[in-house]
């Protein structure tokens, strides 16, 4: 987007969204029930009535945001809308309910309704800081250009290890096959490297962690301080180039693939959350016409 969701037509939905709340305190101060104020009020009513009628459409541009061939406004002046009309929602709630809370379904949707929007408020976040963060960190470049350099590597790296014989060979085969980056999602938030090797030493196997690419290049290494000519040498020293840069690139995809998952996990919180809240106000809603 070119344009900041927040700067969205010169802010338009933030002064939008301040005349709603100047409005909502405006008439929480001109209203003078004969009673402590609560959402039984005449004022209380039409504060909710509001609050519930932003509920409903701000879950509805979950819907909007995947038709494409919409005409109802463009998704970046929905989410715009989206953010700052989600955060008055506090304000409008807050005096619909006359300040009153108790251990009560009213309550539990009020806090429900918070941590929406605090998981909203972290979407935004994330969406405009992260994505510009993986950019710079793929370099510009496409993860399936990135993908195709790491293929490329693996593949002249058995190509120099025929050439130094099974052992190398072995061993460059298992650390191609044993590399495994962002298994699940947790590991790809903590940016884990799960990746191993088969290593051979002193006649004992062993499948060893890789991370990093670690083990690779310290055995790498020594077997070229143990190379008895130049052109094993060489060969061995180019294997170990190959190995690092192997190294950088799972080093990109592994921060990639953090920043991709940061990005998208809070979808898991926020989605669930939001159906829950809509569960909790129509409990809310019927609860206040059947019993008040």
């Amino acid at each position: 987007m070119h344009e900041s969701i927040l700067a969205y037509r010169h802010r338009r939905y933030l002064w939008l969204a301040l005349a709603v709340v100047a409005a909502s305190i405006a008439g929480y101060w001109w209203h003078d029930p004969q009673e402590p104020p609560n959402g039984g009020t005449v004022f209380g009513y039409t504060l909710g009535t509001i609050g519930a009628f932003l509920i409903g459409w701000l879950t509805w541009f979950g819907i909007r945001k995947r038709r494409y061939s919409s005409t109802l406004g463009t998704v970046q002046g929905w989410l715009s809308a989206h953010v700052y009309l989600g955060l008055t929602l506090i304000v409008v709630v807050l005096l619909h309910s006359g300040f009153q809370f108790g251990w009560n379904v009213h309550t539990l949707a009020f806090v429900i309704m918070v941590l929406v929007i605090a998981s909203g408020l972290f979407g935004v976040y994330a969406y405009m800081k992260y994505p510009e963060r993986m950019s710079l960190n793929r370099g510009g470049a496409p993860r399936s250009e990135l993908v195709d350099q790491l293929e490329e590597i693996d593949r002249r790296s058995l190509r120099v290890a025929e050439q130094l014989g099974p052992e190398f060979h072995e061993f460059v085969a298992s650390g191609v096959q044993r590399t495994q980056l962002g298994a699940t999602l947790w590991d790809r938030i903590r940016g884990r490297d799960r990746s191993q090797v088969l290593l051979r030493s002193g006649g004992a196997t062993s499948v060893v962690s890789n991370k990093g690419q670690e083990a690779a290049l310290d055995w790498v290494a020594e077997q070229q301080s143990r190379a008895g000519d130049a052109e094993t040498q060489a060969a061995i020293g180019e294997l170990s180039a190959l190995i690092r840069n192997k190294r950088r690139l799972l080093k990109q995809l592994g921060e990639d693939l953090k920043l991709q998952a940061i990005v998208e996990i809070w979808l898991y919180a926020h989605v669930p959350l939001t159906a829950a809240l809509l569960a909790a106000l129509t409990v809310h809603i019927v609860t206040v016409f059947l019993y008040w």
